[in-house]
């Protein structure tokens, strides 16, 4: 797939900005807080209709406007596709295909597949659970887009169980134990299908992340990726995933009544990440973690590859910089122009010559993008 134009309307600190893509590698250069991050961010929300760095819809568009848009050409092997994107200071998204809006928003997922890869990563090994099952969620929403729709669900119904706890936290048990149970079978139904399918991305995933870090640490190291969900899966049959959920609810359920809150389900779910039975947080320099986040990126890179058959845009967004010399080239090499890739950077100085002749490269400053001749 190819990245053709993008055009951005007071999204972040872009005014109107169009942007056409002649190369299979553009380099984006300038200083920090330009906007270099902010053009990255917007193919990222194409995709997956998530930002790593924001949470709310207002924060990407610009003060003083009620509206911003992210408009979007990729031509693909089916045919070229035009994506449009409205983010509103007050009130809900809206996403268009092609001129015609769309309703369910999983509809418009999958059509634009990129990997990002930013500094923030490091963060995947030595950060909380939290940030390795968003993670994972996001590769998952890429790999089956129905899984967007499948997590809000999980999601809706955890802050209705949580919320009928915390209102009855201290009252004495009644008839509230027949509303509780009925929240009980839809968490269970509901997060059954988030934890099969987080487990099935995993199992896809770990063999060839593991390829990948044997490649780039010479063979010396071994990494293991291991999904450990918050219920015992001893299979990954629905049934028995279900009752092992209301097992552990039923086990659980004095320490939730007390704390009001929601103790059991996949939004406690850990990713393990293991370098030669050591946990990685645990282990070793940060060389050591950037080369287990950089076998992760280029495992999620070829995944996504053998499923939709067609290679996702890369972006990197200033990691080059983060990585020694020889972790750089091992990503440049797998690159080579296999993958439309947008780079960001504050100096040209990290990229051989044969990269920068054959690379667009973009001047960013203020949210103006000026190519450089």
């Amino acid at each position: 797939m190819y990245l053709k134009t993008l055009n951005l309307r007071q999204f972040r600190n872009y005014q109107d900005q169009k942007v056409e893509f002649n190369a299979a590698k553009t380099i984006l250069v300038g200083n920090n807080a330009q906007g270099k991050s902010n053009l990255l961010e917007a193919v990222e929300l194409l995709a997956t209709l998530r930002s790593h760095r924001m949470t709310r819809d207002r924060d990407l568009v610009q003060e003083g406007e009620a509206i911003a848009q992210i408009n979007a050409t990729l031509e693909r092997q089916t045919g070229v596709s035009d994506l449009t994107l409205t983010l509103r200071r007050n009130g809900r998204r809206s996403v268009a295909l092609n001129g015609e809006s769309i309703r369910r928003q999983m509809d418009f997922l999958g059509v634009l597949n990129a990997v990002q890869f930013s500094s923030l990563d490091l963060e995947l090994v030595r950060g909380g659970p939290e940030g390795r099952r968003n993670w994972l969620d996001t590769l998952l929403i890429q790999l089956e887009p129905v899984y967007a729709h499948i997590l809000q669900q999980y999601n809706h119904v955890l802050r209705q169980r949580n919320a009928f706890l915390k209102k009855t936290q201290d009252s004495a048990p009644s008839n509230q134990d027949s509303e509780l149970a009925v929240w009980d079978a839809q968490l269970a139904t509901t997060g059954t299908r988030v934890i099969r399918r987080r487990d099935r991305a995993i199992q896809r995933l770990a063999p060839i992340a593991s390829a990948w870090h044997a490649s780039i640490s010479g063979s010396t190291e071994v990494l293991q990726i291991k999904y450990v969900p918050n219920i015992p899966l001893e299979d990954n049959q629905p049934e028995e995933v279900q009752q092992a959920f209301l097992a552990k609810i039923q086990q659980r359920a004095i320490a939730e009544m007390h704390q009001g809150t929601t103790l059991v389900g996949p939004h406690r779910d850990e990713v393990e990440l293991t370098i030669n039975q050591t946990p990685a947080r645990q282990y070793g320099s940060q060389g050591q973690q950037r080369t287990l986040v950089l076998a992760l990126k280029l495992a999620e890179l070829q995944l996504i590859e053998e499923v939709v058959k067609e290679p996702p845009l890369l972006l990197l967004d200033d990691v080059l910089a983060e990585l020694d010399l020889s972790r750089q080239n091992q990503l440049l090499d797998a690159i080579q122009d296999r993958f439309q890739t947008l780079i960001t950077t504050t100096h040209l100085g990290s990229f051989d010559s044969q990269w920068l002749k054959s690379s667009q490269i973009l001047f960013v400053k203020a949210g103006e993008i000026i190519p450089l001749v």
